[in-house]
């Protein structure tokens, strides 16, 4: 479950019980499909671009979504969307604060 007072969620390609989470491109996929999800709303060409509110992320070789706290307060059936499919999919799901731009954890 995840906390209402979340910053960011991170979802991760591997399910609860430890295998990789498959096709290998389903964080491009998930982060597509939300790609209009964003400030100000879709705009011309936005489908070209990654919604800064839910963004595919490699950390550690493993393949994830970060979908920021914002996109609940914006959209709020986009929100539930994206954490039915890691649930769905049985995918490890946790709460962070900020994940620095370049994708490392640290």
């Amino acid at each position: 479950m995840v906390s209402s007072n979340a910053t960011e969620v991170l979802i991760q390609g591997i399910t609860r019980d430890g295998r990789t989470f498959r096709p290998s491109d389903w964080a491009e996929r998930l982060a597509g499909v939300m790609s209009s999800f964003r400030p100000g709303g879709a705009q011309r060409g936005s489908h070209l671009s990654y919604s800064p509110w839910c963004v595919p992320r490699n950390l550690d070789g493993v393949k994830c979504v970060v979908v920021h706290a914002d996109l609940r307060k914006a959209e709020p059936m986009a929100w539930d969307f994206v954490l039915n499919f890691a649930r769905d999919n049985d995918l490890q799901v946790s709460e962070v604060c900020m994940l620095p731009d370049d994708g490392k954890a640290g």
